[in-house]
């Protein structure tokens, strides 16, 4: 009996809606009837949820130094990219053995600002069994820091 009262409630609650969303009917206070052409093209010139992201991405400009940012990808090349984003300035390393290494190595960078300067960068190293070595990690971000200062003098040239 319940069942038999809730299936009905349910029939109804949905034939109303559907018939409140199909504007097939005059509308009151004008003077043609709405058609499906004038909902489709009302649908058309709605924005979605993605065309606000994609707007934002490409007004949005990347706040992060180029060099450093390529001298990252670089020195680091051993290591598979496992996530890239250059509007937040992190780039997430995987796995890796450096070559000439016995020990695999997994990276976060961090590039907070568009200046080439060593407050920029921010190394995060690990390996399988905890945090890597801060002298390690010290002598990595110097690495890119001199690698990003030899593009740039590079670039510079042309």
């Amino acid at each position: 009996m319940r069942s038999g009262k809730f299936a009905s409630m349910l029939i109804a609650t949905l034939t109303i809606s559907a018939c409140s969303e199909t504007k097939l009917f005059k509308n009151i206070g004008e003077d043609k009837p709405t058609t499906l052409s004038a909902v489709a093209s009302e649908d058309e010139r709605r924005s979605t949820i993605w065309d606000a992201l994609n707007a934002d991405n490409a007004s949005t400009p990347v706040k992060v130094n180029r060099y450093i940012w390529q001298a990252s990808l670089e020195v680091l090349d051993f290591m598979p990219v496992e996530t890239i984003d250059p509007f937040s300035g992190i780039i997430v390393m995987g796995y890796g053995t450096p070559p000439g290494g016995r020990t695999a190595y997994r990276a976060t960078v961090h590039v907070s600002e568009p200046a080439l300067d060593a407050r920029t960068l921010r190394i995060a190293l690990a390996t399988k069994n905890g945090p890597a070595d801060a002298k390690t990690m010290r002598a990595l971000e110097d690495a890119v820091l001199s690698r990003a200062r030899q593009i740039r003098e590079t670039d510079s040239m042309f």
